[in-house]
C-alpha cells in the first residue's frame, strides 16, 4: 500500500496506450478469475526482444474507503488502473531495460480490507488468499503456458503485490518447481520476509549478496521516528529481514547517499520523472529489519497503516536506478 495519487503522469507518459477492461471478462475455468487470454486483462504485455522476463505485480491503488465499497476492486476501478500505469513507470520500469516486462490486472484487495485483516490476525495476507491470489495464479498459469517460452524470469511486486508475491513463492511455485528453477530472483519489496517464514518454506532463499540468483530480493524503507517509536507498520512482521539496497549487505554496514546511482523523482505538477539526488542513504537496522534512511522526501502520510515515518513509497524510487544496475547484474551472474 502507498499513498494514493490523481497523477496526471501516467496520462502524459503513455497517452494513447491506455487499455479498457469492460471486455476483460471472466474465465469460468478459474471461479471467475480474469480470462488472461484477453490483452485487456493485462497493464503490459511486450514485443519480446530479450532473453529475460520480468512479472509485475502492482501495489494497492484501491482504498474502498467510501461507504458500501466492496472489498476487492473490480477490474475497471478507475484508481486501480490509474495506478497500476503509475506504478509501471515509477516501479516497474526499473526492470525494463533488462527484461521483457509483463503485468497483469487483478482484481487487489481495498487498503481498508487489508487493515481490517491486519488488525484481526496481525497479517495484511489473510484479506489476499482468495481473489487477488486466485487471480494472480491465473495469470502466471497463462503467462508460464502462452508467453515464457522457457525464458528465465524475475518476479517483481509491491506492497500488496508483494504480499502476493509471498504467496506466490510459498505455494505456487512450490507446485511448480520447473518454473521456480528458472527464477532469477524475487524482487518483494515493501513487504516483510521474516526468519520464520523462511524456516517453514525450505525450498526459498534470501538473498545474501548483489550477484547471488533464485533468491528473494526485499526490504522495507523507514526513517528514525518509526524505529525509535517502535512504530506499528502493517508491512513491518516480527523477525523481518531486509538487504541494503545500496551496498547489498544484510549487516548494519551504512551505505552513504555517494553510493545511491540515482532517485527517482516524480513532478506531479509537470507530469514528469527524472533522475536525481535526494540523498537517500541507506543503513539496515537488523532488530527491526528495515532500511532507515535520512532522505529528503516526506513519510507517506497513512500513519495510521504505517507509522509516524515511514518511506514505504518510496522503497523503490529512492534507490530506482541501484535497482535497475542490480538486476542486470544478477542477470549476467545467471547466464555464467
Amino acid at each position: 500500500m502507498r499513498k494514493m495519487k490523481k497523477m496526471m503522469l501516467a496520462a502524459i507518459l503513455i497517452c494513447g496506450t491506455t487499455t479498457l477492461l469492460n471486455s476483460c471478462s471472466s474465465n469460468h475455468r478459474d471461479a471467475g478469475a480474469p480470462d488472461y487470454s484477453q490483452e485487456s486483462c493485462w497493464d503490459k504485455i511486450p514485443e519480446i526482444a530479450k532473453e529475460f522476463d520480468t512479472f509485475f505485480i502492482y501495489p494497492t491503488e484501491y482504498m474502498g474507503s467510501d461507504e458500501g465499497a466492496p472489498d476487492y476492486a473490480p477490474l475497471d476501478n478507475p484508481d486501480m488502473v490509474e495506478g497500476a500505469k503509475n506504478d509501471h513507470i515509477i516501479m516497474a520500469s526499473a526492470f525494463e531495460e533488462s527484461t521483457n516486462l509483463f503485468i497483469p490486472y487483478y482484481r487487489q484487495a481495498s487498503a481498508m480490507a487489508m487493515k481490517s485483516a491486519y488488525d484481526k490476525t496481525g497479517d495484511v495476507r489473510a484479506a489476499l488468499v482468495g481473489t487477488p491470489y486466485e487471480d494472480i495464479t491465473a495469470a502466471l498459469d497463462y503467462y508460464f503456458e502462452n508467453y515464457n517460452n522457457g525464458r528465465p524470469f524475475i518476479i517483481a511486486s509491491h506492497s500488496q503485490g508483494s504480499a502476493i508475491n509471498s504467496l506466490v513463492l510459498e505455494s505456487y511455485f512450490k507446485e511448480h518447481p520447473d518454473y521456480y528453477k528458472r527464477m532469477v530472483a524475487s524482487y518483494m519489496i515493501g513487504f516483510s520476509v521474516t526468519k520464520d517464514w523462511l524456516k517453514e518454506n525450505p525450498h526459498l532463499k534470501f538473498a545474501t549478496g548483489e550477484a547471488d540468483t533464485g533468491v528473494i530480493v526485499s526490504w522495507n524503507t523507514e526513517g528514525r521516528q518509526n524505529i525509535e517509536q517502535n512504530a506499528k507498520n502493517v508491512v513491518v512482521m516480527p523477525n523481518a529481514i531486509s538487504i541494503n539496497p545500496l551496498n547489498w549487505k544484510l549487516d548494519d554496514t551504512y551505505a552513504s547517499a555517494s553510493e545511491n546511482k540515482g532517485s527517482l523523482i516524480i513532478d506531479e505538477e509537470a507530469g514528469t520523472v527524472s533522475i536525481g539526488d535526494i540523498g537517500a542513504d541507506a543503513r539496515l537496522n537488523t532488530a527491526r529489519g528495515v532500511v532507515v534512511t535520512n532522505a529528503k522526501s516526506e513519510p507517506i502520510p497513512l500513519t495510521d497503516f504505517f507509522g509516524p515515518q515511514s518511506f514505504h513509497n518510496g522503497d523503490y524510487t529512492f534507490y530506482y536506478n541501484n535497482i535497475k544496475d542490480n538486476v542486470a547484474t544478477r542477470i549476467a551472474a545467471y547466464k555464467k
